[in-house]
C-alpha cells in the first residue's frame, strides 16, 4: 500500500459513531506505527481533509471532504436520488432499506430508510463498512465485479461475523454464479444473526457495478408473502435507481421489470 493509499485509508475509520478519533486509536485501528500515523494525519490536516478543533488533540473530518462530497453529488447525485427510492422501497416492503457504494476496495453504506410499520427493525449506520462475503450487498457487487477484484476480495482471510457466515471462498464463488443467473443476492445471518437481507447490484454509466441496493428484515418476519414481495420490489427499485443516475446494466444482467414512472 502506497503513502497516498495509507493516508486515505485512515479516513475510512471515521463514521457516525466515531466522528472524532485520537492518534492512539487511529494507530490501533490502522495497525500502523504511531509516528507514521502522525505524519500522515499531519499531511491530511495541512490539505484540509482533517482538522483538530478547539485545541482538542482528536481529529475529525475537515472541510475539504465536504467540498469533494458536494462536487461528487453535483456530478452524480446518487445520494439525493436514492433517498426517494429507499423511502418508497421501505414503505412497500415494510423493512429497512439501504444503499451501499464501492469506495476503492471497500463497500460502504451510504444511506438508509426505516419502515414506519414495525417497532422492531434492522438498524443501519451510514458509512458502515460492509464485508463482501458476509452481506447480500457485498455478494451482489462481487457477482458483477471484475474477476481481479473478486480475487482480491476472496484471496484473504474471510471473517466469520456469525455462525452462519460463509468463510470458504470456493463456496462464496459458487454463490456468485447463482447470483449472476438470478440477478439477486441473499444472506441469512451472514453479517448479523437473525437478519435476512436481499440485494441487487447498482450499475453506473459505464455499466460497471458501483454498489448495491438492499432490503434487510428480521428472519422472523420473512413469511412466504415477504419472500415474494421483497425480491420483486427490490428489482423494480434497483432498475429505477440505475435509470435515475444515468446508469446502465450490462447485457449479461438478468432483465428486471421496467421501473414505474413517477
Amino acid at each position: 500500500m502506497g503513502t497516498v493509499s495509507k493516508a486515505l485509508n485512515l479516513l475510512t475509520y471515521f463514521n457516525h459513531g466515531r466522528t472524532e478519533i485520537g492518534l492512539s486509536d487511529l494507530t490501533r485501528l490502522s495497525g500502523l506505527n504511531k509516528a507514521t500515523v502522525f505524519r500522515l494525519m499531519t499531511e491530511l490536516q495541512d490539505c484540509g481533509f482533517v482538522e483538530q478543533a478547539n485545541g482538542d488533540r482528536a481529529y475529525r473530518l475537515g472541510p475539504q471532504v465536504l467540498r469533494l462530497a458536494a462536487l461528487r453529488e453535483a456530478s452524480v447525485p446518487i445520494l439525493s436520488v436514492s433517498r426517494r427510492v429507499l423511502r418508497d422501497l421501505s414503505d412497500e416492503t415494510g423493512e429497512t432499506t439501504h444503499l451501499s457504494l464501492l469506495q476503492g476496495d471497500q463497500l460502504n453504506s451510504l444511506s438508509h430508510a426505516y419502515s414506519r410499520r414495525h417497532a422492531t427493525k434492522v438498524m443501519m449506520e451510514d458509512a458502515e463498512v460492509l464485508t463482501f462475503h458476509g452481506t447480500s450487498s457485498g455478494l451482489a457487487v462481487l457477482a458483477f465485479a471484475d474477476p481481479g477484484f473478486v480475487d482480491g476480495a476472496l484471496n484473504q482471510p474471510l471473517a466469520a461475523h456469525t455462525n452462519a457466515t460463509v468463510t470458504d471462498p470456493n463456496i462464496v464463488r459458487e454463490q456468485l454464479g447463482l447470483i449472476r443467473t438470478s440477478g439477486l443476492a441473499q444472506s441469512i445471518g451472514g453479517f448479523e444473526a437473525d437478519v435476512h437481507s436481499h440485494a441487487v447490484p447498482i450499475f453506473g454509466p459505464n455499466r460497471d457495478v458501483i454498489g448495491a441496493l438492499a432490503v434487510a428484515a428480521p428472519v422472523s418476519r420473512m413469511s412466504d408473502q415477504q419472500k415474494e414481495l421483497i425480491p420483486a420490489a427490490l428489482r423494480r427499485a434497483g432498475a429505477a435507481l440505475i435509470s435515475r443516475i444515468g446508469g446502465s446494466a450490462p447485457a449479461s444482467y438478468p432483465q428486471a421489470e421496467p421501473p414505474h414512472s413517477n
